[in-house]
């Protein structure tokens, strides 16, 4: 595993490799995180409607999940593309869920964590408005 694989998609380890990593107390990686949000532009963030981030140190597949998937971000919700007038009725936040160890275990600095990190709010948030890992990827956000 390496920097350049795609946040927010299923990585299946494929077999013994380098130990990678990089340490990062968790303030410096939330403030990462919190740079990342703050760097998205005032009209997409005014858009964003009934979300919250979290950071969890690492991804627990539920049930009938590939025990060995690890994510780096995952977003859980109904994207804002779906929403009809009945969302809005007792509706939970939509939740973006940053993972920690797994950004931490693929970079080799600061710098590498800043833009996984980055890359990885980016990823997720798009979720938020309906845009799919395809087009993700199209955009070189994948």
């Amino acid at each position: 595993m390496h920097a350049s694989l795609p946040p927010g998609l299923p990585i299946i380890p494929d077999g013994p490799h380098e130990p990678y990593g990089f340490s990062m107390g968790a303030d410096e990686f939330e403030a990462a995180v919190q740079d990342a949000l703050d760097s998205i532009p005032a009209k997409l963030a005014e858009a964003m409607d009934n979300v919250a981030v979290f950071i969890e140190d690492d991804y627990v597949p539920g049930p009938g999940q590939d025990p060995d998937t690890v994510l780096l971000g995952l977003y859980e919700g109904v994207p804002l593309t779906e929403r009809d007038s009945w969302w809005d009725a007792g509706s939970l936040p939509d939740r973006i869920t940053i993972y920690r160890g797994p950004i931490l275990e693929i970079c080799s600095s600061r710098e590498d964590v800043i833009h996984e990190v980055a890359v990885t709010v980016v990823h997720e948030v798009a979720h938020h408005f309906g845009i799919s890992d395809d087009r993700l990827h199209e955009l070189g956000w994948g």
